[in-house]
C-alpha cells in the first residue's frame, strides 16, 4: 500500500460508497493517510483535495464487534452534534463490510491539536495551558448536563448497578492477565467494593475523557471531543475522577504513559474539582474514590499490555517500560483512597 492508500482504507470503494449516498460531496480523487495515536479504532484523514473527512473503524484482522462499535460511536457523537458539547458533525454510517472490510463510519475533520505530553503543551505557555485545561473541564460540565432521552439516548446503557459492574469489569480484566504477583492490587479492589459511593443521576459518560483526546483550537478552547468508544449511561464522576487522575503528577520523567500534569501552567486536581462541582452543581465529596478507581483501571490496562508484550503479542517503543508502572498506579490507587487527593 502506498501513502495515500494505508492498509483497511479502499479509498476506491469509499468514493463509490459517498458518491453513492452523499451525492456531490466528493469532488476530486480521494487520498487517504492514518492519523497517528490512535489507541484501539483506527483513524484515518481522507481528502478531496478542498476539503478533509476523517474514518473510523475498527483495527484490521478479528475483533469482536461489541469492542469496536461503530454504530454505537456514530449514534452518541449523531446524538451530540445538535448540543453544546463540541463533535465532529457525522456524514455517513456504513455497516456494509464488503466496503472497506468492517462496519465504519465518515465524520467532518475538525482542526485542531491533541495535546499529549506536557512537552507538547511547553511552546503554550503557562497562561494557555490553564486556559485550555479548564475548557476541558468545562466541556465535561456541558457534556454531563445532557439529557439523554431529550438526544435519544436513553437506551444507551444500564445505569443501574453501574459502579459495581465496572468493578467487576476491571477485576475479570485484570484476571485473564495475571502474569505475576502484583502486591496491593487485591486490597485496592477490594477497599473499593467496601466504599462503594452511591451514583449521582446518570449521564452520558465519555469513558476516556482527558486532554489528549480533544482537540484544542488556536483559541485555546476544545473545537472537538474524539474517541467515544467507550461512551455510555452511567455515573458522570466516574469521568472527573479519570480527568482528576490524569491531572496529578506521576513523578515518572520520560513515562510511557502519556500525562500533561507536569506542564507549567496546568491546574492543580482541587482547581479543576472545584470547577466542576461549581458548574455542575453535583456533590464531589467521594471525588477520591473515583481517582482511585481511576487508577485501579489504568493499572489493569497497563498490565494487561504488559502481560501482551511478555508474550511477544505487543511491540514498540515504550512497552518495555509499561510493566515497571503498574505498582506505581496502585500504589497512587491505594493512597488516594485511604489518604484522600494530594497535591504534587
Amino acid at each position: 500500500m502506498s501513502p495515500d492508500h494505508p492498509p483497511g482504507l479502499d479509498l476506491d470503494r469509499l468514493r463509490d460508497l459517498l458518491d453513492r449516498e452523499r451525492p456531490g460531496l466528493v469532488r476530486g480523487p480521494l487520498t487517504g493517510r492514518l492519523i497517528e495515536g490512535g489507541r484501539s479504532n483506527l483513524t484515518y484523514e481522507v481528502a478531496d483535495g478542498d476539503t478533509k473527512w476523517v474514518v473510523r473503524r475498527p483495527p484490521l484482522g478479528h475483533v469482536l464487534a461489541t469492542a469496536h462499535d461503530m454504530r454505537r460511536e456514530h449514534r452518541v457523537i449523531s446524538a451530540l452534534h445538535p448540543t453544546a458539547v463540541p463533535v465532529p458533525r457525522p456524514v455517513l454510517l456504513c455497516e456494509d463490510e464488503d466496503v472497506l472490510g468492517s462496519p465504519f463510519y465518515v465524520m467532518e475533520f475538525v482542526t485542531g491539536t491533541p495535546y499529549r505530553t506536557a512537552d507538547q503543551l511547553a511552546p503554550l505557555g503557562a497562561e494557555r495551558t490553564r486556559n485550555a485545561v479548564l475548557s476541558l473541564v468545562d466541556t465535561l460540565v456541558e457534556l454531563h448536563a445532557v439529557d439523554p432521552a431529550e438526544v435519544g439516548l436513553a437506551d444507551f446503557g444500564r445505569p443501574e448497578g453501574f459502579l459495581d459492574r465496572q468493578l467487576r469489569r476491571w477485576s475479570k480484566q485484570l484476571d485473564a492477565s495475571r502474569s505475576r504477583d502484583l502486591a496491593g492490587i487485591d486490597e485496592l479492589h477490594a477497599a473499593l467494593g467496601r466504599e462503594l459511593p452511591h451514583s449521582p443521576a446518570p449521564a452520558v459518560v465519555h469513558g476516556d475523557y482527558r486532554l489528549d483526546n480533544v482537540l484544542i483550537g488556536a483559541d485555546d478552547t476544545i473545537k472537538a471531543v474524539l474517541d467515544w468508544e467507550m461512551s455510555t449511561l452511567g455515573d458522570p464522576l466516574t469521568d472527573l475522577g479519570l480527568l482528576v487522575m490524569y491531572s496529578m503528577r506521576l513523578g515518572l520523567p520520560h513515562s510511557p504513559v502519556s500525562t500533561t500534569a507536569e506542564a507549567a501552567g496546568h491546574p492543580a486536581p482541587a482547581e479543576l474539582i472545584e470547577r466542576y462541582a461549581a458548574r455542575s452543581g453535583r456533590d464531589v465529596s467521594a471525588v477520591s474514590w473515583y481517582t482511585a478507581f481511576a487508577w485501579f483501571k489504568l493499572a489493569v490496562i497497563l498490565e494487561g499490555i504488559h502481560y501482551r508484550y511478555t508474550l511477544g503479542q505487543t511491540v514498540g517503543r515504550g512497552f518495555d517500560r509499561i510493566g515497571e508502572l503498574v505498582p506505581v498506579f496502585i500504589e497512587h490507587g491505594l493512597t488516594t483512597l485511604h489518604d484522600g487527593l494530594q497535591e504534587g
